[in-house]
């Protein structure tokens, strides 16, 4: 797992540069507008990458025979043992199907989870407002138990602190209360153990790239939250949280803007699934 959790971080590094470049429409357009072109450009994307990576040939044999199969069972309902032997085939035919698309969904999963990853930034939380708080939350490595490092903030550009550090010895957490005063991307100073530790947080209106969490050595942490520079194995700190609200919107809101783009990325393939000569 620490390999694939070195392959998320490296590959993160120009991903988190392309994506801030290709993506800069979203800051302009309406969330419903910019997740659905999104959904459209992918799909045509991955309708293009399963073309190439199955066997479609083989892919449309099986449908055609799904075809005659249907079309038995319709033709000689009444006969038990044709249509016995036709839903036989019928399932069949769909396991192979199945089979046919193991490869393809192989190759698409490492790019899509990138690409949510990539996506999350943008629509899972939305920045804090001026005059908003916040809870930042630093996790520590360490045994429960065991006396934590000396830790404060020594600068916060754009905000200050309410309150805070509130220690959890027993979960080995400290908290902060931030409000925020300044729109723009800034970086909280930390001094942990006489070491300085930076984190993002965002100030603004509208869509603006928001890292939640700058995570731990976890490669599905460092999957979800890919913006900043994961804390090694071995740091003193875990992870660095900033409790963000959430975005309200049905296509491009916390949580529902994936149910909206995956929705919209299957309409999309249906659409283009004809112009492309895709057999699925």
């Amino acid at each position: 797992m620490s390999l694939l959790a070195y392959i998320f971080t490296w590959l993160n590094v120009p991903l988190n540069a392309a994506f801030g470049f290709l993506l800069w429409p979203v800051i302009v357009l309406p969330g419903w507008l910019s997740n659905t072109i999104i959904a459209a450009i992918t799909a045509v994307i991955l309708l293009t990458i399963f073309k190439y990576t199955s066997n479609q040939q083989a892919i449309g044999r099986i449908r055609d025979d799904i075809k005659a199969n249907t079309l038995a069972l319709k033709l000689f309902k009444d006969s038990l043992s044709v249509t016995l032997l036709s839903q036989a085939r019928l399932f069949k035919g769909a396991f192979k199907l199945l089979l046919y698309a193991i490869v393809p969904l192989l190759v698409m999963v490492l790019p899509v989870s990138l690409l949510l990853g990539q996506l999350g930034l943008w629509y899972q939380t939305r920045p804090l407002l001026p005059g908003e708080e916040a809870v930042v939350t630093m996790k520590l490595n360490g045994n429960i138990g065991s006396p934590l490092p000396p830790t404060s903030i020594i600068s916060i550009p754009g905000a200050q602190v309410v309150s805070g550090p509130v220690r959890v010895f027993s979960k080995r957490e400290i908290f902060w209360k931030i409000k925020a005063n300044e729109a723009g991307q800034h970086r909280i100073v930390f001094q942990v153990n006489g070491r300085q530790i930076e984190k993002e947080f965002a100030v603004g209106n509208g869509f603006m790239r928001v890292s939640e969490k700058r995570p731990g050595w976890n490669w599905i942490e460092i999957l979800r939250h890919p913006l900043e520079k994961p804390f090694a194995a071995d740091s003193t700190v875990q992870s660095i949280n900033i409790d963000y609200p959430q975005r309200r919107s049905w296509s491009s809101g916390t949580n529902s803007w994936l149910v909206y783009f995956f929705i919209a990325s299957l309409v999309f393939s249906l659409i283009f699934k004809p112009f492309l000569k895709v057999r699925i």
